[in-house]
């Protein structure tokens, strides 16, 4: 296997796309250091998203579909701006998982607890768990059987 040292930045950049998807501003970061000559990168990322190996949209689904279950919707967003993610790409995922926030919130409830809160205290323990994760107010009312609670 050839050190890290002797790869081109073309091989970084596709060493680094074989492990998973990233977006271009994830590479322009993790590269950037290692740019001989001025805009080597950018030509470089060009070409590579002309090829159809960087897709802001693979990356938001990718990344969508590992994190979503565990996850809520804003926490999800979250992640995809930090990496830079295309806003469009980004509002498509964070619909996508509207539509099932609620049952993956309850999953993740019923993995965490399995069992109803035996108080107010417990139920906000529970509440606060889920709300740490990135699920909606009102996702977790009905999550961990509250909707009665405004």
């Amino acid at each position: 296997m050839l050190a890290t040292a002797t790869l081109s930045l073309k091989g970084r950049a596709l060493r680094a796309l074989a492990g998973r998807e990233h977006s271009r501003v994830e590479l322009e970061r993790k590269l950037a250091g290692q740019e001989e000559t001025p805009g080597e990168l950018a030509r470089i990322l060009d070409e590579l998203a002309a090829k159809g190996f960087i897709n802001e949209q693979r990356v938001a689904d990718s990344l969508a579909y590992r994190r979503g279950a565990k996850l809520g919707t804003a926490r999800v967003v979250q992640e995809l701006k930090a990496k830079g993610v295309d806003p469009a790409a980004v509002q498509e995922a964070a619909a996508a998982l509207k539509a099932t926030e609620l049952e993956r919130a309850r999953e993740v409830w019923r993995k965490k607890f399995g069992t109803a809160a035996a108080d107010a205290a417990e139920r906000a323990k529970h509440m606060r768990f889920l709300a740490s994760r990135g699920f909606a107010p009102e996702v977790i009312r009905k999550a961990v059987g509250g909707d009665d609670i405004s």
